[in-house]
């Protein structure tokens, strides 16, 4: 699990669905469970610890992000003035048994919205040197397979996104596509929405082409 104070206020969590499965839990707990939500959501409130100096007082407000390979959860503490009515806050929340409904609505919109798009589908795969990808660009790119590729620089280490739209290829195609990626990168546990947010665009469009054609 990654920890990321934002402000004051607001702290920021990432579960990949391998941090949520060794705490004993499952994706089906989480998105549809709300005593086990609630139990996943203090384990991890647990965990912030006092360097964060984060107090969890007051009325709250949660924001889940439900991605392809985890969760992003956005806790924000509100600070009300005195003698103010919680109510009176988009913050407010009188009833406990409240506190977990944005959990679940906003998975649940989610989950919603991605069976509607699940025709279109990423894989990124991480790279320690970016020379590992000027052999692997100079296979792919003479391929003419429909699909679309994003490279980014993260932490480090380059992220090569990879896009399928299952309604222009079958998917032992694109299976066979991601077996010839992984003979030179590792598929990444992160989610590309993370990447997209910290990383940095380093060719957004055709990757596998430009590579190849200003380095091979």
């Amino acid at each position: 699990m990654e920890i990321e104070r934002i402000n004051e206020n607001t702290v920021k969590f990432y579960l990949s669905y391998g941090d949520i499965e060794d705490r004993g839990f499952s994706k089906e707990d989480v998105w549809y469970n709300r005593d086990k939500s609630e139990e996943l959501f203090w384990d991890m409130m647990d965990e912030l610890g006092d360097d964060t100096e984060f107090e969890v007082e007051g009325p709250l407000w949660i924001q889940v992000n439900a991605m392809n390979e985890g969760i992003e959860v956005i806790v924000t503490r509100a600070h009300l003035p005195k003698n103010a009515e919680s109510s009176q806050f988009p913050f407010g929340i009188e009833d406990p048994e409240e506190l977990f409904d944005p959990i679940f609505d906003a998975i649940n919109e989610t989950e919603e919205d991605s069976e509607e798009e699940v025709q279109v589908n990423d894989k990124l795969f991480v790279f320690r040197d970016f020379d590992e990808l000027i052999p692997l660009a100079s296979q792919m790119a003479s391929l003419e397979d429909p699909f679309e590729t994003q490279l980014y620089a993260f932490e480090g280490r380059y992220y090569l996104n990879l896009r399928f739209d299952y309604t222009l290829i079958d998917t032992k195609r694109a299976k066979d596509i991601v077996s010839m990626i992984t003979e030179y990168g590792i598929l990444s546990k992160m989610s590309i929405h993370r990447i997209e947010e910290y990383g940095t665009a380093v060719m957004e469009s055709d990757a596998f082409a430009q590579i190849d054609k200003y380095f091979s």
